[in-house]
């Protein structure tokens, strides 16, 4: 009696000198956080601090995890915080993940941060291979991946290498194909330039909207083993339980969703499924631990529960998020137009600067050729009227001289000779001198001609040089008439602020009529994403294609031969639920309320 009220006194004392708070680090998928909890803190206390400090509202999807000797667990809401099996030492480290995925992303994810942090764990689940994927879809994923990073392509900007240091494809899709990373970042930016236009958040949603569609998106896998003791995986989703082989995660055995479930429980490490329909057997199986049931318990519990609420109504909650998403929508997009114009004004604006600027040179130019040919063509005029007065002395001369030769000509006739011998040697004289007169004359007329021609060609060039005068005088005037138009086109830039406040008068009235517009547009995306869907799976299959003759047979996983044989029969995990599910019971008749139990540490 005395041991025991020493002992109780001892832990009194223990417990008085526990300090009142500890430290606690919070990981998330991008972020580290530390704070100081008190102790008699339970999780849920944690938990909405988290979320507080994040802007978090849906945090039905997410919870705090924790490994336990290897074995992963989550932070129950309802217990203090150090009354669970996580290390003593400080700080206590918890990490911030989806505990739950959505059936449908863009229906389901109304947060811009849910949706963020969903596209942050599904990516590092797909690089880390923990959730398979083809090669031509991880070519497709890691452009939304690069588009969400990088915003819209530009070539002056993102230029060969800038995706060297990134990881964006898994390590198995990259050693299953001879190619270069220059090939794959080639691949990769051919897609990526296609996504022109979409935001950061609209990005990581076509991510997700694809990544949701592959077999093991949002699967948690467990180790079981049936009564013959056949090892088997356990499939714990959004949809339902899925039996699969040890060899193949991709296509369940059997499946059971969840409004064909009526009760689940276990007992030690024993777990049993009871389907709604009394016909079908009750399916059991042993688990690994006591604490391996206690989760999967855990999950089917979340998962029903969300599963039930998707068929329901949404909550005022979940409703008044809808419509400010909606409003916040709405106001994104009429900025993004506003901005789109405001660029498009902008890019028209300097391509008349650059037209005008262009203009001006060219004009310039013309203007600098017209004064080259002007001043050439007065040296023309000068060296003809030169060469003309040249001609014309000339011309006198050999008149002058013809006229000197015809008087001499004259006097030799007038003289007489007396002798027959001075007679003919004057005949012979005459003779030449009639002869030299005769060309003196044909020499004097066509140095006159020619002394015509050249004033004709020095009339001709001064009715050049006056049309070229006349021609520099009109360049003159352009040019005097674009100079204006230049320096106001170069204002442009200058006068763009205007353009801010014009949209800065522009209110954000959404009136009925508006929202109503805004639904039909919606709706309108909806179809042309459908035909979008088409042309990329047209794409992704001339990808595949193209890739194909660069694989490695040698280097095929498993994974990927259950992937090409699921394509060839097109068989999916998704398939085989729906046909499943075709004959959907009323979702009040799914699973009562309460049924879910566990005879064992619930």
């Amino acid at each position: 009696m005395a041991g025991a009220i020493a002992s109780r006194m001892s832990f009194s004392s223990l417990k008085r000198k526990q300090p009142k708070t500890f430290t606690v680090r919070i990981i998330t998928m991008d972020a580290e956080m530390e704070f100081n909890c008190e102790v008699k803190w339970k999780g849920k206390d944690l938990f909405d601090l988290v979320c507080r400090t994040l802007g978090l509202r849906e945090t039905w999807f997410f919870g705090l995890q924790y490994m336990i000797k290897d074995t992963m667990a989550w932070l129950k809401m309802d217990k203090k915080v150090l009354d669970h099996d996580v290390p003593k030492e400080e700080p206590v480290t918890f990490h911030f993940l989806a505990k739950f995925y959505p059936e449908n992303a863009e229906d389901e994810l109304v947060q811009d941060i849910t949706q963020h942090l969903f596209f942050l764990q599904v990516k590092k689940q797909i690089l880390d291979e923990k959730i398979s994927c083809p090669p031509e879809a991880s070519v497709l994923l890691a452009s939304y991946a690069v588009q969400a990073k990088y915003g819209d392509y530009d070539p002056t900007v993102h230029k060969r290498g800038f995706l060297a240091q990134e990881e964006l494809l898994p390590k198995r899709v990259i050693n299953l194909y001879q190619m270069t990373p220059e090939m794959w970042e080639e691949r990769i930016t051919a897609w990526y330039g296609q996504h022109r236009g979409r935001a950061r958040d609209e990005a990581e949603m076509e991510y997700l909207k694809i990544a949701q569609d592959l077999e093991m998106y949002g699967v948690n896998y467990f180790a079981i083993r049936n009564k013959k003791g056949t090892e088997l995986l356990l499939g714990v989703d959004a949809l339902g339980l899925h039996i699969y082989d040890m060899e193949n995660r991709l296509t369940p055995k059997i499946s059971f969703p969840w409004n064909e479930i009526r009760n689940v429980s276990y007992s030690d490490k024993e777990f049993t499924i009871k389907p709604l329909d009394k016909k079908i057997d009750v399916f059991k199986f042993n688990s690994s631990k006591l604490r391996v049931n206690k989760l999967i318990l855990q999950l089917c519990i979340g998962n029903h529960d969300l599963f039930m609420r998707r068929r329901k109504a949404d909550s005022l909650e979940v409703q008044q998020m809808k419509a400010q998403a909606r409003e916040e929508k709405a106001r994104k997009q009429m900025e993004r137009q506003r901005l789109a114009r405001e660029k498009q004004m902008r890019e028209e604006a300097e391509r008349t600067r650059d037209e005008l600027e262009r203009r001006l040179l060219q004009l310039k130019d013309e203007a600098t050729m017209a004064n080259e040919a002007l001043m050439r063509s007065e040296e023309t005029a000068d060296l003809l009227a030169e060469k003309a007065q040249i001609t014309e002395e000339e011309a006198k001369l050999l008149a002058q001289k013809a006229a000197e030769a015809e008087q001499e000509m004259q006097r030799i006739k007038a003289t007489a000779i007396r002798t027959e011998e001075e007679k003919r040697l004057m005949e012979q004289k005459v003779l030449e001198a009639e002869m030299l007169a005769l060309k003196m004359a044909e020499e004097s007329e066509r140095r006159a001609k020619e002394a015509d021609q050249l004033k004709q060609d020095l009339q001709e060039a001064r009715d050049s040089e006056r049309r070229a005068k006349q021609k520099l005088l009109e360049i003159t005037s352009k040019s005097s008439y674009t100079q204006p138009m230049n320096s106001g086109s170069t204002a442009l830039p200058a006068d763009m602020p205007t353009f801010n406040l014009i949209s800065e008068s522009l209110s954000f009235d959404f009136k009925d009529t508006d929202m109503k517009r805004l639904s039909m547009e919606i709706e309108k995306e909806k179809v042309e994403y459908m035909e979008k869907s088409k042309h990329l799976q047209e794409q992704l299959n001339e990808l595949k294609t193209e890739i194909e003759a660069l694989k490695l047979k040698e280097r095929e996983t498993a994974m990927d031969i259950l992937h090409s044989e699921n394509n060839e029969r097109g068989s999916s995990k998704h398939n085989t639920i729906k046909k499943k599910s075709a004959a959907e019971t009323s979702t009040s008749d799914c699973w009562p309320s309460g049924e879910v139990s566990a005879e064992h540490c619930l």
